[in-house]
């Protein structure tokens, strides 16, 4: 099934049921008012949107809309826990490798992952809302999976059964904090500013045959200012799948129903499938020229990050977005003609 998440004007928004084709959507509230209540009683509470998903397809839901992703929040506007794993690890290499630094052998046995702020969320459709562009302003396309509890020690096997939905993020980062940052050896913070997401959530089963062995096996396409800059296949040199992901968060410590864990910046070996990050196609130009070309993102940049299906359709909608100055007024739109 599809899930996304209405603004209503609260914190946690009003859950919605959306329709395969993403045209379609039904109120969940005499369900489950939020998303994050839907994931704390998931066994009793799932069926019962599954059957209004049913519905919603068949044209029987009553009191359908139109959805449209402009009037979507974050699907969880702000979790319990959101980790983000580095599982694509000729991403890191080849970022290493631009700087002349070994990679230890240690990243193809165990993954990078860090802890980010979950407490806000950005919509699918709202701007990314910066103060300076000379911080470094970049996205990230990637795939995130929405988890149940997982208790503390679980095996890639038992987490994978908790697994209950996947999104898309753009995991944005300020590139030019990142290294005074990391040089002081507490990991990232300002430079990882609030975190975009898809409108739509879905269970593993909308994916059919492309969700297998814990990976998404889909291209995942960015397209910055109207131009497609990469498509890599997020089921591609995937070195860890999100089984082992969730698995490795859940090392010391239980993960909560509404634990968001991300895949990192989806990388393929094959450069001609472009990029999901402006710091990897810098990268290539170092290794390539001895400097990068590709400037970083201004504001009034667009970002879309989306994934199609085998027919063609949008799965979880796009995340569409503009990096914007954050406290300067936006200009009017130009009135059409007719107007």
């Amino acid at each position: 099934m599809k899930l996304a998440t209405l603004k209503d004007g609260t914190r946690d928004g009003q859950l919605i049921v959306v329709s395969r084709d993403l045209k379609t959507a039904v109120v969940a509230d005499g369900i489950a008012r939020s998303l994050q209540r839907a994931l704390d009683d998931w066994p009793f509470i799932a069926p019962q949107l599954d059957e209004l998903y049913r519905q919603l397809n068949d044209g029987k839901a009553r009191r359908s809309f139109d959805f449209d992703a402009q009037d979507c929040m974050a699907p969880l506007p702000r979790a319990y826990q959101w980790a983000d794993g580095s599982a694509y690890v000729n991403h890191v290499e080849l970022v290493r490798k631009a700087r002349n630094a070994e990679m230890p052998a240690s990243f193809w046995e165990e993954p990078l992952m860090y802890q980010g702020g979950s407490d806000d969320f950005i919509g699918p459709c709202d701007d990314i809302e910066l103060q300076q562009e000379e911080w470094g302003i970049d996205f990230e396309s990637e795939v995130a999976v929405i988890t149940d509890d997982v208790p503390m020690g679980a095996t890639p096997d038992r987490a994978f059964q908790q697994i209950r939905l996947l999104v898309l993020v753009n995991d944005v980062s300020l590139r030019n904090l990142i290294p005074e940052e990391l040089a002081k050896g507490f990991g990232f913070l300002q430079s990882k500013p609030a975190s975009s997401f898809s409108p739509v959530a879905v269970t593993p089963d909308e994916l059919g045959d492309a969700w297998r062995d814990a990976k998404v096996h889909l291209p995942l396409r960015s397209t910055w200012n109207g131009k497609l800059v990469g498509q890599p296949n997020a089921g591609v040199d995937m070195v860890f799948n999100f089984a082992q992901l969730v698995s490795h968060l859940c090392k010391t410590r239980n993960a909560r129903a509404g634990t968001i864990v991300g895949s990192g910046t989806v990388s393929n070996k094959d450069a001609k499938k472009g990029y999901s990050c402006i710091a990897e196609k810098r990268c290539l130009e170092m290794i390539a020229d001895g400097k990068p070309t590709t400037s970083y993102m201004a504001f009034g940049d667009t970002i879309k990050v989306e994934m199609l299906d085998a027919d063609g359709k949008s799965i979880f909608g796009a995340i569409e977005q503009m990096v914007w100055q954050a406290g300067r007024p936006k200009p009017a739109p130009e009135a059409s003609p007719a107007e």
